[in-house]
């Protein structure tokens, strides 16, 4: 048996368009318009080709409850105490000014460090850690 190495993380959303464009920002990806003008998905990539592909599909139903599934945003590793949540909180008020919502921030304690839990332009949660 082969084992992969690679995956594409797939978001089923309303707008495919609008939270790839989102995505590609969080992440400094590119965005990679469909060839078929119904707008039914969307994609967006690492350009250095090391990232995993970020797909999103237009579904009907929205979504209901919290996500089981959740990406970090590691723009703080390696960081600790007062410079990583400097860092953590420059980076949620650039995602902020993107479209997405800060839910809350989980301060540093004597097990774990700081990190932001947020939700992107179509309400999925994430966190900045």
């Amino acid at each position: 048996m082969s084992t992969i190495r690679q995956i594409q993380v797939t978001f089923d959303c309303a707008e495919p368009e609008r939270v790839a464009r989102f995505w590609s920002e969080v992440m400094g990806y590119v965005v990679r318009r469909p060839t078929e003008p119904s707008g039914a998905w969307a994609v967006c990539e690492d350009p250095s080709g090391a990232g995993p592909r970020m797909y999103f599909q237009r579904v009907p139903e929205g979504k209901v409850a919290k996500n089981r599934v959740h990406l970090d945003v590691r723009a703080g590793t390696g960081l600790v105490g007062a410079e990583r949540l400097a860092v953590l909180e420059a980076e949620c008020a650039r995602l902020v000014a993107l479209g997405a919502v800060h839910l809350y921030t989980q301060f540093a304690d004597e097990e774990n460090e700081s990190c932001i839990t947020m939700q992107d332009v179509e309400g999925n949660e994430f966190c900045l850690d």
